[in-house]
């Protein structure tokens, strides 16, 4: 059963650090792509970062310089280092994984979704 499964969430003051992880079992673990979406209240679900296969990267334009998406592709699990955190970083984060997402950071061709790790930012 392909499965995703975000952890590291928390709340931490601006400026503070935190990392993300989600553990990806089954197909998922073996997709070419997987992402970073967060969604805060009242806002649309956005891409945050994406991975693909052989360790090309993308990211926000909100994020670039603070954030790091990365994976562990003996544990099948994928990160997100997050430095110098907002306010505005505050927001639901979930991991997706897709065969191919060209069109990132649309979320159209992401199969699976993890249920979220909530990061807080606030002083």
């Amino acid at each position: 059963q392909a499965q995703l499964v975000e952890s590291g969430g928390g709340s931490v003051q601006p400026g503070g650090s935190l990392r993300l992880s989600c553990a990806a079992s089954g197909v998922a673990g073996d997709m070419f792509c997987m992402g970073w979406f967060r969604q805060a209240p009242g806002k649309e679900r956005e891409g945050v970062a994406r991975f693909v296969l052989g360790g090309f990267t993308k990211y926000a334009d909100s994020v670039k310089g603070r954030f790091t998406i990365t994976k562990d592709y003996d544990k099948k699990t994928l990160y997100l280092h997050m430095n110098n955190l907002k306010a505005e970083d505050t927001a639901m984060y979930y991991c997706a994984a897709a065969w191919r997402c060209e069109n990132w950071p649309a979320r159209g061709e992401f199969e699976y979704w993890g249920q979220g790790t909530q990061v807080a930012v606030s002083s």
